[in-house]
C-alpha cells in the first residue's frame, strides 16, 4: 500500500529536516521525503498547516497485561497509545505475573500482534521484582525484551544492580531504574513538603529520589555500565545527572508531561488522579526538569503510562499511584514547552521519538528512506479541551482532564498502517 502525506510541515531529527515537505510511505517503509512528490498513491492524506514527524516513541509505560486487565491490556494500551500519535511503547514487567521470563515475554509480544502500535517489553531485572537474583537476560532478549527493570520498586542492593546491568549490558538490553528509597518513603504518598504538612498526610521526602540517583551514578561510574533514570523529578537529580553526564559517566534521565506542567500544590484538591510516584513536587523542581529538557541533561519525555480504575482512584488517602498519559503527552509537551517558550519544535520531537529509540536501540524515530512507515500527524494551531469521553484507554485516570490543550494527533500510521484517523482531509483517489 502507497500513502502520500501531502504539504506538512515535517520535522525528522534524525537527518536534521524541518520544512514543508511531502512524505510516501510504501509497503510498510518510508519510501520518500521531499518537495511535491510526484507519486500515485492509494491514499492521499493533506497535511497542509499541520505538522508531520515520526511516530512518538514512550519508553515507559504500563499495559497492565497479563493479571491487571481490568484497567488496560495491550488492544487498548496501544488504541490509547495511536490516539496519541505513538507508535511504539516500551511496556514494564510489573504485571501479574511479573514479565520474567521468556514465555511471559513471548506470550505479551503475540498478543501485541493485534494492537495498534509497536510493543517492546521491559523485561524483570530480578527474578519476580524481588530483588534477590538477577534474571536470565541473553534468555529474554532473545524472546524480545529490550530493557530490564524492576519499576514499581528500587534494587536495593547494590551489588545486585551492579551485577545485574553489566549482565543486561552484556545481552544487549537497557537497565532502567526506579530511584527510590523506601526506607526514606515510609508510607509518605504525595510529595513532602508545605503541601503535605497542610493536608496531614505523610509526605515522600526529595532525598529518596536524589540519594538513590547519586548510587546509580556512581555504580555507573564504577562499571562504565549505563544505567537510564526512570521519570526524573526533583531538582537534585537533574544535577546529579548534569554532572555526571559531563564527567562522562555512562548515565542518561527521563521525565513525564506531569512533572515539567504541575506541582504539588495541585494535591490541595485532594484529587488522586495528581497522585504519582515519584510524586509532584514543588515549583523549583518543576523548572529545573524543564531546564534539564533544554540543555540536553534529561535525554527522553516518557509518560510512565499508570492506568487505575475509578473505583480504586476515588479514596485520595488509599488510592494507587499512577496516571495515565499515552494519549496527552504531545499535547500536554507542545503546549507547555513549545508555545511555552521552552524548547523549539525540532528538540520536543526530538525527545519524544529519536533520543528514546536510540537509547532502546529500536527502529523508529525517523523519517529517513527505508525506515519503519511510523508517522504522525497533529494539529498545531486548534485548541481543544480533554474530555474523559474520548479517551481510548480503560481507565481515565489523567490529571489533565478539563485542560486545554494544542497539538491533538489527527493521523497515525504504524508499519504502513493507519492506526487512528482524526480530522485530516482524505481522499482514496490518486494523486493528479
Amino acid at each position: 500500500m502507497r500513502i502520500l502525506i501531502q504539504n506538512g510541515w515535517v520535522i525528522d531529527p534524525a537527518s536534521g529536516f524541518s520544512g514543508q515537505a511531502d512524505l510516501l510511505l510504501e509497503d510498510g517503509k518510508v519510501a520518500a521525503l521531499g518537495p511535491s512528490i510526484p507519486a500515485e498513491a492509494d491514499l492521499t492524506y493533506n497535511a497542509r498547516g499541520k505538522l508531520t514527524v515520526p511516530g512518538l516513541v514512550d519508553m515507559h509505560v504500563h499495559l497492565r497485561d497479563p493479571g491487571q486487565t481490568h484497567k488496560e491490556d495491550i488492544i487498548t494500551g496501544t488504541a490509547a497509545a495511536a490516539a496519541g500519535g505513538v507508535t511504539s511503547v516500551c511496556c514494564m514487567p510489573n504485571t501479574t505475573p511479573a514479565a520474567d521470563s521468556p514465555e511471559i515475554i513471548a506470550a505479551m509480544l503475540e498478543r501485541a500482534k493485534w494492537g495498534s502500535a509497536r510493543v517492546y517489553p521491559c523485561a524483570a531485572f530480578s527474578r519476580a521484582l524481588a530483588g534477590k537474583e538477577t534474571n536470565d537476560y541473553p534468555a529474554l532478549r532473545r524472546a524480545g525484551a529490550v530493557a530490564v527493570s524492576d519499576d514499581g520498586r528500587p534494587v536495593e542492593d547494590t551489588a545486585l544492580l551492579e551485577k545485574g546491568a553489566a549482565e543486561a549490558a552484556e545481552a544487549g538490553l537497557l537497565t532502567i531504574s526506579h530511584c527510590e528509597d523506601l526506607k526514606i518513603i515510609d508510607g509518605g504518598i504525595i510529595h513532602k513538603g508545605a503541601v503535605s504538612e497542610a493536608l496531614g498526610v505523610r509526605g515522600m521526602d526529595r532525598r529518596s529520589e536524589d540519594e538513590s540517583t547519586a548510587r546509580e551514578i556512581a555504580s555507573a561510574r564504577r562499571t562504565g555500565r549505563h544505567i537510564h533514570i526512570a521519570h526524573v523529578s526533583t531538582a537534585g537529580s537533574v544535577e546529579l545527572i548534569r554532572r555526571a553526564k559531563a564527567e562522562g559517566v555512562p548515565i542518561s534521565g527521563e521525565t513525564g508531561p506531569h512533572y515539567f506542567s504541575l506541582t504539588d500544590r495541585e494535591l490541595l484538591r485532594r484529587d488522586a488522579n495528581f497522585r504519582m510516584n515519584p510524586p509532584l513536587r514543588e515549583e523549583s523542581d518543576r523548572l529545573a526538569v524543564i531546564e534539564g529538557l533544554r540543555d540536553g541533561t534529561l535525554d527522553a519525555i516518557a509518560t510512565d503510562h499508570a492506568p487505575h480504575t475509578p473505583e480504586e482512584k476515588a479514596d485520595f488517602l488509599h488510592a494507587p499511584n499512577g496516571i495515565i498519559g499515552l494519549e496527552t503527552s504531545f499535547m500536554v509537551s507542545y503546549t507547555r514547552l513549545v508555545r511555552g517558550g521552552f524548547l523549539s519544535l525540532e528538540r520536543l520531537v526530538a525527545l519524544m521519538s529519536l533520543s528514546p529509540a536510540r537509547l532502546l536501540g529500536i527502529p523508529g524515530g525517523t523519517l529517513k528512506p527505508g525506515a519503519p512507515a511510523d508517522v504522525a500527524v497533529f494539529d498545531l494551531e486548534t485548541e481543544r479541551t480533554l474530555c474523559a469521553q474520548s479517551l481510548l484507554s480503560k481507565s481515565r485516570n489523567s490529571p489533565f482532564l478539563g485542560n486545554r490543550f494544542y497539538g491533538a494527533c489527527m493521523l497515525t500510521i504504524c508499519g504502513g498502517r493507519i492506526v487512528y484517523s482524526g480530522l485530516l482531509e482524505a481522499s482514496a483517489a490518486p494523486l493528479q
